[in-house]
């Protein structure tokens, strides 16, 4: 019950598999991340359930995205990053300044956009 109850405060979502990256994987994502803008943008409110609800919808569209946390961010990027990785089912690759890179794998099968595909270990 306390679990439970713990995880529901933390807003946790039902998602188990949030993958595992590697140093190689890591390392790839990085890269590809390089050239990409934000494409969701934490203000002060912080990380609030419509900040979830887009950045999941981002992640499904394009799998790697990069998060800005504005200068108003109330909370420790680091923590926020693990956060937001946590809610959405996301792997948090790295957090430079107030920027956040996410990977999620996508879910469903679609021809014109392949997945990425991470270099094996």
């Amino acid at each position: 019950m306390r679990r439970a109850a713990r995880s529901a405060r933390a807003g946790y979502t039902g998602r188990v598999n949030r993958p595992v990256l590697g140093a190689r994987s890591r390392a790839f994502l990085k890269s590809l991340a390089h050239s990409l803008a934000p494409v969701v943008q934490v203000g002060a409110e912080g990380i609030s359930p419509e900040v979830v609800r887009a950045t999941s919808i981002a992640l499904e569209d394009h799998e790697l995205i990069k998060v800005k946390l504005g200068q108003n961010f109330p909370g420790e990027r680091v923590e926020a990053a693990e956060e937001l990785a946590a809610q959405t089912g996301s792997v948090a690759v790295q957090v430079i300044g107030r920027v956040v890179v996410l990977y999620r794998r996508r879910s469903r099968e679609d021809p014109k956009r392949p997945r990425i595909e991470l270099p094996r270990r």
